[in-house]
C-alpha cells in the first residue's frame, strides 16, 4: 500500500510531468479524435462501418527509439505517471490506427481486494530479463475436493483518504495543463477458467472434466459467487466507472456506444446494467461446444448477465461454439482468435455481433520481416468476413525483435486496408 510519503514530485520532476502533460493535451485535442469515437460507437451498434484497428499488449522493452520512451524523471511516484504520459504519446506518434486519446490524466481510486483466498504458486522461464512474458509451471493448490473450500469471495475496501490524495496531488502537479479524473474498476476482465488452471494445473483440471466433473462444477459455483459477491460490493461502494468510451472491453478494444447506460443511470454511481463486462474460458480451446456450455459458459452467464453488453472470449477459437454463445441474451462482441476458420466465423456472426478479429502476432517476431506477408494475412480475414462489423485487434505481442518499425509500419498496412474494406 502507498503511503502519503511515497506521493509528490521534485521541481524537476513536476517541470518533466507537466511537459508531457501538455503535449498529450494537444494531441486530445485535434477534432481527429471525435470522428473516430463515432466510427467506434457505429460499430459497437452494430451499424455498417470500416473495419476498425486498434494495437494493444505491446513489448515496451522493445519500442524505444530515440529516447521517447526514457524516463526523466527521478521520484518513483513522478516515474509512474510520466511512463504512461509517454508510452500514450508514442502509440500516438507511431501505432495510430483508430486510437482516440484521453483528453484528463486518471487518478485511480485506491481499492484493495483481500482475493479469492488462494495466491498463485509457480515456477517461470525467462528467455529476455526484460520481458513480461513468461513461461509458468503452476504448482498445484486443488488437489482434493475439500480443497474447492479454500476459494473464498474477497473484501473490498476503499480507502476514500487515499483516493482523495492521490487526486489532488496530480491536480496540483498539472494544474492548468491536462485535467485529472478520478477512475475506478473499468475494464472488468472475469476470466475464472485462468484462475482455476493456475491453482489447479491445466493438464489435471482438463482431465477432471471426465475424471470429477462434480469436484470441477463445485469450483465453478463456488468462484462464480466469489466474482459476483466482488461486483456487488463494487456496486455497493460506489467504485465502478463507466466504459462507453476509450476503455478497452474484454480482449478486444473500445466500449462506445449509443446503447449504454440503461435507464435509471445515476452519474455519481453506475451499476453494471450501465457498462461492458467480458469473460473468457481460453483453456478449452479443445473442449466440445457442449462440455465448454456446461463447465464454462453456465457459470459465466451468470456474470455476463449482470452487464449491459458484454464481450466473450480471447484466444480460444470460438467459431464452432457460436451456438451455445448465443445463449447469452446481451452478448455484443466476440473474440475470433488467430486459430479460427475466418470465413465459418463470419458466417456464424453475420451483422449480429461485433467481429473481433486477432490477426496472429507471430508475424511480428520472425527472423525477417515480412510486411507482405502481413499484408496478405489480414487481407484474407477481412475478405472473408466481408459484410461483418470487425475490429482488428494486434494484440498478445511478445516481440517485434527489437525492430520497432515492424509494428508501426503493421499499423499503417492495417488502416490500408481497413479503408479498401469500408462498405
Amino acid at each position: 500500500m502507498r503511503t502519503s510519503d511515497d506521493i509528490g514530485c521534485s521541481p524537476a520532476d513536476r517541470d518533466v510531468l507537466r511537459r508531457l502533460g501538455g503535449q498529450l493535451a494537444a494531441v486530445a485535442a485535434l477534432p481527429v479524435h471525435a470522428g473516430k469515437a463515432k466510427l467506434w460507437r457505429r460499430l459497437n451498434d452494430l451499424e455498417p462501418v470500416r473495419p476498425m484497428v486498434w494495437m494493444t499488449e505491446v513489448p515496451w522493452h522493445e519500442m524505444d527509439v530515440d529516447g521517447e520512451l526514457t524516463l526523466q524523471c527521478a521520484g518513483r511516484w513522478a516515474r509512474g505517471i510520466e511512463q504512461w504520459l509517454r508510452r500514450e504519446l508514442y502509440a500516438w506518434r507511431h501505432l495510430p490506427g483508430d486510437r482516440v486519446v484521453s483528453g484528463y490524466l486518471p487518478s485511480p481510486l485506491a481499492i484493495h481486494d483481500s482475493g479469492f483466498g488462494i495466491d498463485r504458486c509457480e515456477d517461470v522461464l525467462r528467455t529476455d530479463d526484460a520481458n513480461r512474458i513468461v513461461s509458468h509451471r503452476y504448482k498445484p493448490q486443488i488437489v482434493e475436493p475439500a480443497d474447492v473450500e479454500k476459494i473464498r469471495p474477497p473484501e473490498v475496501i476503499h480507502d476514500e483518504a487515499a483516493t482523495q490524495r492521490e487526486y489532488e496531488a496530480r491536480r496540483e502537479v498539472f494544474d492548468g495543463v491536462l485535467p485529472v479524473r478520478k477512475v475506478g474498476v473499468q475494464g472488468v476482465w472475469c476470466a475464472p477458467w485462468d484462475q482455476l488452471v493456475e491453482w489447479w494445473g491445466p493438464e489435471q483440471a482438463l482431465m477432471d472434466l471426465v475424471m470429477r466433473p462434480e469436484m470441477v462444477h463445485a469450483a465453478m459455483s463456488r468462484l462464480t459467487d466469489a466474482w459476483l459477491a466482488r461486483l456487488d460490493q463494487w456496486e455497493t461502494l460506489g467504485l465502478l466507472t463507466l466504459n462507453l468510451d476509450n476503455t478497452r472491453v474484454g480482449s478486444g478494444a473500445y466500449g462506445y456506444t449509443s446503447e449504454l447506460p440503461a435507464e435509471g443511470f445515476d452519474t455519481n454511481r453506475p451499476r453494471a446494467t450501465d457498462m461492458w463486462g467480458g469473460s473468457t474460458a481460453q483453456i478449452f480451446s479443445s473442449v466440445s461446444p457442449e462440455m465448454h456450455g456446461e463447465f464454462a459458459l453456465q457459470y459465466e452467464r451468470q456474470w455476463l448477465e449482470r452487464w449491459g453488453l458484454s464481450y466473450y472470449g480471447c484466444c480460444e477459437p470460438l467459431d464452432q461454439k457460436m451456438h451455445i454463445l448465443r445463449e447469452v441474451p446481451n452478448l455484443r462482441k466476440i473474440s475470433m482468435s488467430p486459430w479460427v476458420d475466418p470465413a465459418r466465423g463470419a458466417a456464424e456472426i453475420r451483422d449480429e455481433y461485433v467481429y473481433s478479429c486477432k490477426p496472429n502476432p507471430a508475424i511480428l517476431a520472425e527472423d525477417h520481416w515480412r510486411p507482405e506477408q502481413a499484408r496478405k494475412q489480414l487481407r484474407d480475414v477481412l475478405e472473408a468476413a466481408r459484410g461483418c462489423r470487425i475490429e482488428v485487434i494486434m494484440k498478445d505481442i511478445s516481440t517485434v525483435r527489437y525492430e520497432p518499425q515492424r509494428l508501426w509500419q503493421w499499423a499503417q498496412l492495417a488502416m490500408e486496408l481497413a479503408e479498401e474494406f469500408a462498405p
